[in-house]
């Protein structure tokens, strides 16, 4: 082998031996860019990101902001630690435990780590089987209320922390904090746009 044959082979495995630290490091990198950046009161952090996901699908960005832009996932986190009791605690875990087993079983990977095609088709089955809210007079259900699992609950939970949110209240739903006349008899063409909570 000559000189110069021996001083290529040298440069290049000691540039690999510098390159592959810094190409090992950008690949972990790519991966821990997948999670959360608050702190979850209630939820694991596997579990509160699989729930910022699941919301992030719901209710995604598009013309108007999503449920993350208005924090839903971060609201629910709370009302889970302060409102429910240890046991629902623990149903609602093992709930979040099921769905993402289900995923897993269907599609072969974590809600989180499905493609937006396969989170959409998750969402389209939950929607068939999952069972649905009772009807409701003056906001009471009509009948005993069976339980709707973790993916209509969630939907529920979601939708309600984002239209009760400040800034979709202000900014995209009607809003007067002082109220004008009433106006009893109002074509709904006159009505614009929904009113906020």
């Amino acid at each position: 082998m000559n000189r110069r044959k021996a001083l290529q082979q040298a440069g290049i495995l000691t540039g690999g031996a510098f390159a592959i630290p810094g190409l090992l490091s950008l690949f972990e990198s790519c991966q821990s860019e997948v999670g959360i950046s608050w702190e979850p009161l209630f939820f694991s952090e596997p579990e509160a990101l699989l729930v910022s996901t699941l919301v992030d699908v719901i209710l995604p960005r598009t013309d108007t902001p999503g449920a993350l832009d208005v924090n839903a996932d971060r609201f629910m986190d709370l009302f889970y630690s302060k409102a429910l009791t240890e046991e629902e605690k623990n149903q609602l875990r093992a709930q979040i435990a099921s769905f993402d087993s289900e995923c897993k079983a269907n599609f072969g990977a974590s809600f989180v780590m499905l493609s937006t095609l396969e989170q959409n088709k998750v969402l389209e089955r939950a929607e068939a089987s999952s069972p649905k809210f009772n009807g409701s007079v003056w906001g009471t259900a009509v009948n005993r209320q069976q339980d709707v699992g973790f993916y209509r609950q969630t939907k529920s939970m979601a939708i309600w922390a984002y239209c009760s949110s400040e800034k979709i209240g202000k900014e995209i739903l009607a809003y007067d904090p002082i109220p004008g006349e009433y106006i009893g008899c109002l074509p709904l063409s006159e009505i614009g746009k929904r009113w906020t909570f």
